[in-house]
């Protein structure tokens, strides 16, 4: 419960302050992780038609954000505006 209720502030903040890109997948409403891959594929499918070479990079995240520092974390969300 607490962690929605922390979502939902940081998220208004965040969309209020224009700091979330129209590009931003996964963490945003109506822009989930498969339309992220579908607009993903839809541009390699239409660099590969145009005959451009095209390498990917995957990268796993996961347990990336079970490592953060609760200190720095709360110093990055208090310079864009966030606090206690």
């Amino acid at each position: 419960m607490m962690e929605q209720l922390i979502l939902g502030i940081i998220s208004k903040h965040m969309e209020e302050k224009k700091a979330i890109r129209s590009s931003q997948r996964g963490f945003t409403k109506r822009k989930s992780c498969l339309t992220n891959l579908i607009a993903f594929y839809d541009g390699m499918t239409g660099w590969i038609d145009e005959e451009r070479v095209v390498d990917v990079v995957y990268l796993d995240f996961r347990e990336a954000f079970d490592t953060v520092s609760h200190s720095v974390l709360i110093g990055k969300l208090r310079k864009c505006g966030l606090d206690e």
